[in-house]
């Protein structure tokens, strides 16, 4: 396979990255403000998102005393590593 097409798949994980960490940072945003949790969007990015953050909210549950949830914080520097994984192996396979 030649450079420009790695080139290529390394372009579109990256964006694919950058648009799920978008998903997140509106999650958290959405998270501070009263919104509607039926509305559609609100829906649409919940499901988009969950499955990252519930695992990371099973590790670390926000306690009564001090209630943060560090899960997206987590989730972001997991992705974060997972995109540079996947971005190497291209490299390393291609």
């Amino acid at each position: 396979m030649s450079t420009f097409t790695s080139y290529n798949l390394i372009t579109v994980v990256n964006v694919a990255f950058q648009v799920y960490f978008a998903l997140l940072f509106i999650r958290i945003l959405l998270s501070w403000v009263r919104i509607n949790p039926y509305g559609k969007f609100y829906r649409f990015i919940f499901e988009l998102t969950e499955p990252v953050l519930a695992p990371f909210r099973r590790i670390f549950r926000p306690s009564p005393n001090f209630p943060i949830d560090f899960s997206p914080i987590l989730a972001f520097f997991a992705l974060a590593l997972v995109q540079r994984l996947v971005v190497y192996l291209i490299l390393l396979i291609f």
